[in-house]
């Protein structure tokens, strides 16, 4: 994976224009609309997404559409598998914590003699 990608992600405000993509193609004016943002910073937002090769443009008449290309987000997710198996085994055990918390919580809360 290329810097270049990293580089588009930093941005909360471009990962804004990828989630808007995510849901369907759109317009400049309907980003701009959604975000509520001027539209040469969202102009210059889609050029870096462009340029890393995260989002492409197609023209309809007058009009230019973008829509999310999946092949660097591909990339990022194969990247992240072997650490998300590191995730993955923390939660599982931080769930199997609470569990064990919650069991000996249900076991304080009795007498032992039937009434609570």
């Amino acid at each position: 994976m290329n810097d270049t990608v990293w580089s588009a992600l930093v941005d909360p405000r471009r990962r804004a224009v990828l989630d808007l993509l995510c849901e369907r193609e759109r317009t400049v004016g309907e980003l701009v609309d959604r975000l509520g943002t001027a539209q040469p910073t969202v102009s210059k937002h889609l050029r870096v997404l462009r340029q890393a090769g995260l989002v492409r443009v197609r023209v309809d008449a007058q009009r230019r559409v973008y829509g999310l290309e999946p092949g660097p987000l591909t990339e990022l997710d194969s990247w992240l598998t072997p650490y998300r198996r590191l995730w993955n085994a923390r939660l599982d055990a931080l769930g199997d914590h609470l569990d064990r918390q919650a069991e000996a919580a249900e076991g304080d809360t009795g007498t032992g003699d039937g009434t609570a």
